[in-house]
């Protein structure tokens, strides 16, 4: 009868999710954009999604808790001053977790546990080991032998055997409107997990984080950048970007390459940054694809791969840091919010199905960077 409850309510948080969507669309709220320089602007929305219990993920539809989203502003969050919060978070998420027996890439106001677009996430259980040990969270032991179970049906799920290799099969990801071939992405995401295994101490998980770094080098590197995925020799920039921006690869000559890849191939030339390029070689997801939600994942402009950028250029001490800094300043600045994405010439993205949510969690990455 539990485990009916508990499908019940991941099918309850599903639908309430997209009924918000829907409402953004048709019924945008206009009381919640700001005014002031872009700083204050993402002071305020910080403040406004936290009520007490979790960080919310936006000030619109996604107004429940996204495990791959607040992974993301986790370590920004605590740099920002803000441990307390994160701990409260990360206690209230591993007790829904602990709960449903899983860890989800959602869990609404209610609780319940859900994954969003797809049954199984390759990245919820790493981004929650990314927040554990980055906030230096002190587990219970019922929260350590929880995820050593975790850990245990992961591999299962998802690697092999003998090297802990991704096995290819079909998962929810960042990129969560394209089905990928093991993407360059997920191969980070793994080898951070890696990582932490080590440093929280938990077994289930026998692989090295340095076999990771090998495979993304091998099998990803095309010389200038990481290629989305293991077949698609193109860009994304989440698969770009993400092994710098966890240092599952930390190599500041290939870091400098993919730096000017995006300069030569102009992917910061309005904001940083455009998320594709030939969008067309991909595969997406039904109803997330040209059709109905148009360069959804193509020539937009994502600020959430903008903030990873802008924080592997400070880490790096590029050149072109201030400037692409200021660029993204002006783009909070001229929508009055931290948008979650817009178009190619800067201006709000929507579609007859789909508008951008405004408000959204990463608004702490770009905080961080001037602490």
């Amino acid at each position: 009868m539990e485990k009916v409850i508990r499908r019940l309510g991941g099918i309850f948080g599903t639908l309430h999710a997209e009924a918000r969507q829907i409402m953004n669309r048709y019924l945008p709220s206009t009381d919640r954009y700001f005014e002031g320089g872009a700083e204050k602007i993402c002071e305020q929305i910080v403040e406004e999604l936290w009520e007490g219990d979790f960080y919310r993920t936006s000030l619109g539809h996604y107004n429940f808790f996204w495990m791959r989203d607040f992974g993301t502003v986790c370590e920004s969050l605590v740099n920002l001053g803000y441990t307390e919060n994160v701990h409260h978070t990360l206690s209230w998420a591993l007790f829904h977790y602990q709960r449903a027996g899983d860890v989800t890439t959602c869990v609404d106001k209610a609780g319940n546990t859900f994954n969003a677009p797809a049954r199984k996430s390759i990245d919820s259980l790493p981004w929650l080991l990314h927040c554990l040990t980055v906030s230096d969270y002190p587990l219970n032991k019922l929260e350590h032998r929880f995820l050593e179970r975790m850990l245990r049906r992961y591999c299962k799920t998802f690697l092999t055997v003998e090297h802990g290799d991704l096995k290819t099969m079909r998962y929810a990801e960042m990129r969560d409107a394209v089905y990928y071939d093991r993407s360059a992405y997920a191969i980070a995401l793994i080898g951070r997990m890696a990582q932490c295994v080590q440093d929280l101490s938990l077994k289930g998980f026998p692989y090295q984080p340095s076999h990771y770094r090998e495979v993304l080098i091998k099998d990803y590197w095309t010389g200038e950048f990481f290629k989305a995925d293991y077949v698609t020799n193109v860009w994304s920039s989440e698969c770009g970007l993400m092994p710098f921006f966890l240092k599952v690869v930390d190599d500041k000559a290939m870091a400098n390459k993919t730096f000017g890849y995006i300069n030569k191939a102009k992917l910061n030339a309005l904001y940083p940054l455009v998320y594709c390029q030939h969008e067309n070689l991909f595969k997406f997801r039904f109803g997330m694809g040209r059709f109905l939600m148009p360069h959804y994942t193509g020539d937009t402009i994502w600020t959430w791969h903008g903030t990873f950028y802008l924080h592997t250029l400070k880490r790096y001490r590029r050149p072109e840091y201030q400037q692409q800094y200021r660029n993204f300043a002006n783009m909070i600045e001229r929508h009055g919010t931290y948008p979650e994405l817009v178009n190619a010439d800067g201006s709000w993205y929507q579609t007859p199905i789909y508008r951008s949510d405004p408000g959204m969690v990463w608004a702490a990455l770009f905080l961080e960077l001037e602490v």
